[in-house]
């Protein structure tokens, strides 16, 4: 008499769960997570020591991140596992610069406009390059860094700005009444323009989500808001690292806040417009 063989998994059949699809993670594939109900277009993924991750957008522009586990998302309606994309897909239109901007393959850097964009805050230069470094070159518009606004009445006097010669300016924190707007106000005119964003520091025109937080932390007045951020944050009160690390989260303009993307788009149109190489 033959003895049955039983296997170790007595888990009966109608309650094992089956293989979900792998699906790529592609960017724009729209997916919703299952846990939390959160629905996005994929952004990236990355690699973690944790595994790897996938960044979703919202249509609100909010950003999470989720790891990516089997079953953990849904696709039309239906159960399955995101997996990592297995080489860079090719572009289905034309691709584009980190401001959004039609790139232009093969492109040279045009020669240097004689008009100038200045832009105050050594990180707010850093930003400027990061998204809109490309467009800048093409255009033949050079960027210089502002160390103080109270410099400014100098440097155009200096550059004599004119038809041909047009000069720009990003200020931090720019707010009617102030010191700062009335030596903007004093030097703009028909050939200079000066703008300015309203964030008490550049880097809260980084949006949170892309930095992962829920919001900039309200810091007390009188303290130094860097060093109170990364306090709050519970980051290292390193501020030149905490930049690095806000700055390393911004990969296009949609990690911006419109308020600094329109300022400074104003200023390359301004600087742009009737200019000669």
């Amino acid at each position: 008499m033959q003895s049955k063989r039983y296997s170790p998994d007595l888990t009966p059949s109608w309650k094992k769960q089956r293989p979900a699809p792998e699906v790529a993670a592609e960017p724009d594939l729209v997916v919703e997570e299952v846990t939390s109900g959160f629905c996005g277009a994929v952004i990236r993924c990355e690699k973690t020591a944790q595994g790897p991750t996938v960044t979703l957008e919202d249509r609100f522009g909010k950003h999470r991140v989720f790891p990516m586990e089997p079953r953990g998302f849904l696709l039309e309606g239906k159960v399955v596992t995101l997996v990592r994309p297995q080489s860079a897909p090719a572009p289905s239109g034309p691709a584009r610069t980190a401001s959004g901007s039609l790139a232009v393959p093969g492109a040279r850097a045009r020669v240097a406009r004689a008009g100038r964009i200045y832009v105050e805050g050594r990180h707010d230069a850093e930003l400027v390059e990061r998204v809109w470094g490309d467009d800048l070159r093409i255009e033949g518009v050079v960027v210089e860094y502002l160390e103080g606004i109270d410099d400014l009445p100098a440097i155009v006097h200096s550059f004599s700005p004119g038809p041909d010669a047009r000069l720009g300016v990003l200020v931090d924190h720019l707010v009617p009444g102030s010191k700062e707007s009335r030596i903007a106000a004093g030097v703009t005119g028909d050939h200079a323009l000066v703008v300015g964003h309203p964030y008490i520091d550049i880097w809260e025109a980084v949006k949170p989500s892309s930095v992962g937080i829920p919001a900039w932390p309200s810091v007390p007045h009188g303290q130094d808001w860097k060093t109170g951020v990364c306090r709050a944050l519970g980051w290292p009160e390193n501020t030149g690292a905490a930049w690095q690390r806000i700055l390393s989260c911004v990969h296009s303009y949609k990690d911006l806040e419109p308020a600094l993307l329109g300022r400074v788009e104003e200023l390359i149109d301004f600087v742009t417009v009737g200019g000669g190489a």
